[in-house]
């Protein structure tokens, strides 16, 4: 099968995963259930792979942008923490009255076995991943139509395919032009947090989550990024990241359920977007 992504994948590298597969499985029916009720449409189960480990910084961010270059990349270091990311999302891309935001919802795992056309054009026709994306493009159009003047907002890229070292995304781009005396403020309690790490609708979706997860997230789907003194500011989404502390190195990921979801596929499609940083250990281990 192309789109296999129900084999068990095994954690390398010591990591310790903070749900199993059962647990998963019983969050994931009770959404399922949220959705079919109509309280959410889509929503962002989250997993936590965790690591005891001392790493430079600088060296496994160098690496990790020749193995798994993403254009969102960024990288921190603190004295008692550092943050590496690839994560491959835009939220806000704003120059002067021009706002952008690319979101990216749908997943297809890479495999040597598959011959490249054939698996893109499966994951072209694939609806359940179709539907987690659309879902997703309406309600950032949505949040850009509050803050933007009517009629301007516009999907520029519509499911284009961005590759990466261990799977393909969809993405789309939209655009939009600012209302007058929107200011920054305005964008980001507009925008953020990303509805592609959340789910749909977004409030509502929300509160679902934080009834339901019992970590914090921390820095994990927050926005990392520059306001410039002319007003211009560009923020991603972070994903794709470890954070360091006190010798320990946490990897938040999630997938997106809708009505069409397996279980198992989505908690293995969370180990398939962790899969390029868990793999840099081998050089620290």
């Amino acid at each position: 099968m192309i789109y296999d992504l129900k084999s068990n994948y095994k954690v390398e590298r010591n990591f310790k995963i903070n749900i199993n597969q059962k647990s998963y499985s019983k969050i994931f029916d009770k959404f399922k259930r949220k959705i079919r009720s109509g309280q959410t449409y889509q929503i962002k189960i989250c997993t936590k792979y965790k690591n005891k480990s001392q790493i430079d910084p600088l060296d496994f961010f160098c690496r990790l942008t020749k193995t798994n270059l993403a254009p969102e990349a960024f990288m921190i270091k603190d004295k008692n923490y550092s943050i590496i990311s690839c994560s491959p999302e835009n939220l806000i891309n704003k120059q002067g009255s021009s706002i952008s935001t690319k979101p990216i919802a749908g997943t297809l795992r890479k495999t040597k076995n598959i011959n490249k056309k054939k698996a893109l054009n499966f994951f072209k026709n694939n609806i359940k991943e179709t539907k987690e994306h659309n879902m997703i493009v309406d309600m950032e159009r949505n949040d850009l139509s509050r803050i933007c003047i009517p009629g301007s907002v516009k999907l520029k890229k519509e499911k284009s395919v961005e590759e990466y070292k261990d799977l393909y995304h969809y993405v789309s781009l939209i655009s939009g032009k600012l209302r007058e005396k929107i200011k920054n403020i305005d964008i980001i309690k507009a925008i953020m947090p990303g509805g592609s790490v959340i789910g749909c609708p977004k409030i509502s979706t929300l509160n679902l989550l934080n009834n339901q997860e019992k970590e914090n997230r921390n820095i994990y789907t927050g926005s990392f990024g520059l306001i410039k003194f002319n007003g211009d500011m560009r923020f991603n989404i972070i994903n794709r990241y470890i954070l360091n502390y006190k010798n320990i190195s946490e990897i938040w990921v999630a997938s997106g359920v809708v009505i069409e979801s397996n279980a198992k596929h989505e908690f293995n499609e969370n180990f398939i977007k962790a899969k390029a940083l868990i793999d840099l250990y081998k050089w620290y281990m």
